[in-house]
């Protein structure tokens, strides 16, 4: 009984906070706290269900889909196409709904103090647009088809505009902005022919079930069963397939801000920093990730597709660290560190290390939500300054923010026993296990990884001396201002998890010490009751199954034992940490950055990345845009105008003869019945 009331209350997890937008949108003006309270009320009750959601499943309770609202059945429809609203909780939707509805709890405390006491205007719409963001990503996750998943992901694409945004009447954020919203629409348009491309070949975008289309590209490749799927552009089942999954990662490249779509993120940190924390944890930029998981039994039939993934998500791990050596502004740092270790997890889905991706979603949620509400309270701390120049000395008056602080950036950069160290070590263990196995592109992301674990270790601690130690460089860092309970507990929360949640997965430990200690593994594999369930194609054995053959055929992680690579792993986080210590304990850390020379202004142009965009976009794409205008209304219309133009002028000269006279028209008559005569005669004397 209880097992069916959960699963009936499931559409609530987002429904909540659509709620608390809709009260906040209305009344929050005459609320206390300007809607912040409903707010909070909501996101803890999706929390409170969302874990009473997981608990179920993991009691042994059957995944969960529904269809909750039909537009079109198949039956009826045109070309025998489903267009639906469907839930699916499944293990992965489960634990996603729990990150999603816990981050976004805390963050919506913070707010309390971020924003309340900030004398800010606007705070009712602040909080309207935070529960719309959080019921887009929350609807996202449990969507049971793609076109659903696409629609709520261009939701989230819109809210995260919206909140970017929020301080309107400055300069920054409108422009942060609308360049989140250009950069990520350019790769969803991809996505969007993508979904069409996907409609087109299996008639629907369901994700599970014998009519879905994963287990319809599985049973083509396997059996030759290609009577119910249409190829284009004459390429086979499996160029084909490859082609759909390329298309669909336009849109996962664009949102989760991977090279070369990347370049949004650093400028959607003029945002208010919980919006920030909020993007980067836990939704917009978690939701491509979370895409390619979700699909992750259809791309697992493209070796292709996976090895372009992985390079994708290995070299933006360590080109976007390398940008953070340098930067100055606190949420600047942390802005490419997201999108480095999305990189990550690029890597892990590309090198068919489906639960380490899943894990380290999990732990950077934690740990980098953690590092952004610490980074506002030092803002706060500091009244709204993120120049890391002006701080320094600021762990003796803020004793929570620091030691928190500390163990996220021990958690990002993968140090023993954090939680990053975990889940970064199994994405790259299973990445060149995998790669040995036969896939240079594996291994060359793999190498990729091994770097960035050093730069990573570096800029952590170059962050985390210059805020936190030293002397003060600044008023402000000499005179802190002091800091409420609602900024100090989610930081407080989160400080927990980033030490101990690495412990739900210790697959490598396991295989030393022979412990059972691989719970999320065993978690994700949940759902396999048989081959004829509609979700025995949604666990990590079933993935494995089908990626054999390609990775890891032959070759099993007995043959490289885990320790060497976590060793190596870890020397290297602890080198780049030694190396920050060094250059950054001095009192005046200005020097040791210019010391770089030419390639700190590299660094600090972000490889002139924005400017190659705006050539691309003035020097190229206008000249062609206007060309193509040109031709359209010259030649085009031309022809179209001049069609006109003849109909025009000869209907015009036809309209003067009807002159409404009536002697004019019986002139008319016998003028033409004269001529006609002549004709006539005249072609009769011809014969």
């Amino acid at each position: 009984m209880a097992e069916h009331l959960v699963f009936e209350l499931a559409p609530a997890i987002a429904g909540l906070p659509f709620l608390a937008f809709l009260i906040a949108l209305f009344f929050g003006k005459y609320m206390p706290k300007k809607g912040a309270l409903a707010g909070i009320a909501a996101a803890a009750g999706s929390l409170v269900l969302a874990v009473w959601t997981a608990a179920t499943l993991f009691g042994g309770a059957e995944p969960y889909h529904t269809h909750i609202y039909d537009f079109v059945l198949g039956a009826e429809g045109v070309g025998g196409v489903d267009l639906s609203f469907g839930i699916l909780i499944d293990p992965l939707s489960a634990l996603m709904l729990v990150i999603v509805t816990l981050i976004s709890t805390l963050i919506q405390i913070h707010s309390l103090g971020y924003m309340n006491d900030d004398g800010q205007t606007g705070l009712p719409r602040y909080y309207a647009e935070l529960g719309l963001f959080t019921f887009s990503m929350l609807a996202f996750v449990y969507s049971d088809n793609l076109l659903m998943a696409f629609m709520f992901f261009e939701l989230v694409g819109l809210c995260s505009y919206l909140l970017i945004g929020f301080w309107f009447r400055d300069e920054g954020p409108p422009s942060g902005a609308k360049k989140a919203f250009l950069v990520t629409r350019f790769g969803d348009y991809f996505f969007l022919i993508g979904v069409v491309a996907v409609f087109a070949t299996f008639g629907t975008t369901a994700f599970v079930g014998e009519d879905s289309f994963v287990v319809m590209a599985e049973h083509a490749l396997a059996d030759g069963a290609t009577e119910h799927i249409t190829t284009y552009l004459g390429l086979d089942v499996q160029q084909w397939f490859t082609v759909i999954g390329l298309l669909v990662l336009g849109g996962v490249v664009g949102k989760s801000a991977q090279f070369p779509l990347h370049t949004w993120l650093p400028d959607a940190m003029e945002g208010p920093t919980p919006v920030s924390a909020l993007i980067h944890a836990a939704t917009m930029v978690a939701a491509g990730v979370y895409l390619v998981a979700r699909m992750y039994g259809f791309y697992a039939l493209s070796p292709t597709a996976l090895g372009v993934i992985a390079l994708i998500g290995g070299f933006t791990a360590l080109f976007a660290a390398t940008m953070a050596v340098v930067k100055q502004e606190i949420k600047q740092v942390l802005a490419y560190s997201t999108i480095s270790q999305y990189g990550y997890m690029m890597l892990a889905l590309g090198g068919g290390a489906y639960t380490a991706a899943v894990f380290h979603l999990t732990t950077h949620a934690v740990f980098k939500a953690l590092l952004f509400l610490g980074a506002g309270s030092v803002i706060i701390a500091m009244h709204h300054d993120e120049n890391m120049w002006n701080m320094g000395g600021l762990k003796d008056d803020m004793r929570v923010t620091y030691l928190t602080f500390l163990a996220g950036s021990l958690a990002l950069a993968g140090i023993f026993p954090f939680a990053g160290f975990w889940s970064k070590d199994e994405v790259l263990y299973e990445t060149l296990i995998h790669g040995l196995a036969g896939s240079p592109l594996l291994l060359v992301g793999y190498a990729f990884g091994l770097l960035s674990v050093f730069v990573t270790g570096f800029y952590t601690f170059r962050m985390v001396l210059l805020t936190f130690h030293g002397n003060p460089r600044s008023d402000a860092a000499r005179d802190p201002a002091s800091l409420r309970w609602n900024t100090k507990l989610p930081v407080a929360v989160l400080g927990i998890g980033a030490a101990t949640i690495g412990f739900i997965n210790m697959k490598p430990v396991e295989e030393l010490a022979g412990t059972h200690l691989t719970f999320l593994h065993d978690w994700l594999a949940i759902g396999t009751v048989g081959e004829e369930s509609e979700f025995a194609a949604l666990t990590t054995e079933h993935y494995h199954h089908i990626l054999f053959a390609d990775y890891g055929a032959g070759y099993s992680a007995a043959d490289l034992g885990p320790l060497i690579p976590a060793v190596v792993s870890l020397g290297l986080a602890l080198a780049g940490v030694g190396a920050a210590w060094v250059l950054y304990s001095d009192p005046d850390p200005v020097p040791q950055t210019k010391k770089l020379g030419s390639v700190r202004t590299l660094l600090m142009n972000n490889y002139y990345q924005d400017e190659f965009q705006v050539w691309l976009a003035r020097g190229v794409t206008v000249p062609v845009a206007k060309a193509a205008d040109t031709f359209d209304q010259s030649i085009i219309d031309g022809v179209v105008n001049g069609v006109g133009s003849v109909s025009l002028f000869s209907g015009e000269r036809f309209r003067r003869i009807q002159t409404g006279v009536v002697s004019n028209y019986a002139t008319l008559l016998t003028l033409g019945l004269t001529l006609l005569l002549v004709v006539f005669g005249l072609v009769g004397g011809w014969f």
